[in-house]
């Protein structure tokens, strides 16, 4: 009988040995695939804020070649940045009141799809 309690014992320590390895295995599978899909969200994103920042950067300056080439034009250098900012009020209300549940729909499905890839 000692033999078996014994043998039962061993089985017992192997069995929750193999439990422990198989959970230490599983945390850090979980805790890789996290960090892969952290750098690939991120990867992709890092790359079109470069792009967006200097797309910003262009229009930015064509805006003010233009507020400044109208102001001679005009005259009058003021109301030619107001028009100009009028100008984009008027597209940033457009977007916001018609596009923006659209805008929003884009960026969480590319988010997810990265994010499921």
């Amino acid at each position: 009988m000692p033999e078996t309690t014994e043998t039962l014992k061993d089985s017992i320590e192997s069995l929750l040995e193999s439990a422990t390895d198989y959970g230490k295995t599983s945390y850090e599978l979980v805790k890789l695939k996290a960090i892969d899909k952290t750098a690939d969200v991120i990867s992709t994103l890092i790359p079109r804020l470069i792009v967006i920042s200097i797309l910003t950067l262009f229009l930015l300056f064509l805006n003010l070649g233009v507020a400044l080439y109208l102001g001679e034009i005009l005259e009058n250098m003021y109301y030619v940045f107001f028009v100009v900012a009028a100008f984009y009020l008027v597209i940033g209300l457009f977007v916001h009141l018609f596009l923006h549940k659209r805008f929003k729909r884009k960026v969480s499905d590319s988010i997810i799809k990265q994010a499921l890839k």
